[in-house]
C-alpha cells in the first residue's frame, strides 16, 4: 500500500497532516507572548480559533481523506499551526526544510519526528546557508517544480532540493519573488499561485514575473486572476482537495465567482483567527502527504 506521494497538487488528497490551535497556540498566554514577534496582524482569539478550526476539520473530513493531527511541541511557536511549510513531500519521502523565518526554525524537527513515527522515509534536509519553505514550492506536474526565490527560500536551498530530488525531477523553474512588503512579511510563491486542476491555475499576476506567466500559458495552463481587492484577504491561497474542488477563506466573493464560472466547486471557512491574522490560508494550514495521483 502506498504511504507517501506528493508530486502533484490537485489529485484527490488521501492523507493530510494538520495541527489544531489547541496544540499550536496552546493557550491565550502563548499567543500574547509570540504574536507580535511573529508579525501577526492581530491577536488571535484562542476560543474562536479553536471553534473555527473544529469546523475547518469537519470540512476536511467531509472529503475522502485521512486527517492526521500533529501533537503539541513546546519548542515550536504558534506559527506551527501552518504545517505546510516545514517540509517538502515527494513520491519517495520527505525533505525537511530550513526555515527562512527565524521563529519557525524548530518546526522541521517536529515534522521529522512525526513522519518517522509512521515509517515515512526522510530523504534529506536543507542545510545552511540554504533556506527553503514549503510555501515556495509548487509542483506544476509530476516532474516539473516551480520554486519561489525570495526572503524565505534562497538559491542555495533550491539547489540542495534539486540535488536531493535527483531523478524524480526533470525540470525546475526558479521564480524570482519581489520585495513587496519587506523581509518581515510572508510572501511565498503560493501567495500568488494555486493549482486548481492540471490545466487550470489561480494566480495574482501583479506579483509574478511575465516570463513565468508565459511559461504556464505555454504549458497549456489556463489562468484565473485574483482581483486586487481580494489579494490581502488571501483569495489566491487555495487548497485543492481534488481536481476543481477547492477550499478558500471566506470573504473572497469575486474570486469564488470566477472559480465557479470555470466549473470549480468552492468550499469556504471562517479564517478570521486561524488564517488572516497569521497570513496563512488553507494551503498553509495543511500538509497533504498522499494524493491519489491521476497522472
Amino acid at each position: 500500500m502506498k504511504i507517501i506521494g506528493g508530486q502533484d497538487m490537485v489529485s484527490p488528497i488521501k492523507k493530510i497532516l494538520v495541527k489544531h490551535p489547541r496544540q499550536a497556540f496552546i493557550d491565550k498566554f502563548k499567543i500574547k507572548k509570540e504574536y507580535a514577534q511573529l508579525n501577526y496582524l492581530g491577536v488571535p482569539d484562542y476560543k474562536k480559533a479553536c471553534s473555527d478550526y473544529d469546523k475547518f476539520l469537519l470540512l476536511l473530513k467531509s472529503f475522502d481523506m485521512e486527517v492526521q493531527l500533529l501533537l503539541e511541541d513546546r519548542n515550536t511557536t504558534i506559527d506551527s499551526i501552518y504545517t505546510h511549510d516545514p517540509c517538502i513531500v515527494c513520491d519517495k519521502g520527505i525533505i525537511l526544510c530550513n526555515m527562512g523565518k527565524e521563529g519557525r526554525v524548530n518546526e522541521p524537527l517536529a515534522l521529522k519526528k512525526y513522519f518517522e513515527s509512521i515509517n515515512i522515509p526522510i530523504l534529506g534536509k536543507i542545510e545552511n546557508p540554504g533556506l527553503l519553505e514549503g510555501g515556495d514550492v509548487v509542483w506544476i506536474d509530476k516532474k516539473t517544480l516551480a520554486i519561489g526565490e525570495g526572503y524565505r527560500s534562497n538559491i542555495h536551498g533550491i539547489k540542495q532540493l534539486k540535488s536531493i530530488l535527483g531523478e524524480l525531477l526533470e525540470e525546475l523553474i526558479v521564480v524570482p519573488l519581489p520585495h513587496w512588503n519587506g523581509k518581515s512579511d510572508c510572501l511565498h510563491l503560493m501567495s500568488n499561485l494555486s493549482p486548481i486542476n492540471h490545466n487550470l491555475f489561480l494566480v495574482y499576476p501583479r506579483l509574478l514575473p511575465v516570463s513565468f506567466l508565459y511559461f504556464l500559458i505555454d504549458r497549456g495552463i489556463e489562468l484565473i486572476e485574483v482581483p486586487d481587492s481580494e489579494y490581502e484577504s488571501m483569495g489566491c491561497n487555495v487548497l485543492t482537495v481534488e481536481p476543481k474542488k477547492v477550499i478558500v477563506v471566506d470573504g473572497n466573493p469575486k474570486t469564488k465567482s470566477r472559480l465557479e464560472k470555470r466549473g470549480v466547486h468552492v468550499f469556504t471557512y471562517d479564517g478570521s483567527e486561524i488564517s488572516l491574522k497569521g497570513a496563512g490560508g488553507p494551503t498553509c494550514l495543511t500538509k497533504p502527504f498522499l494524493r491519489a495521483t491521476s497522472y
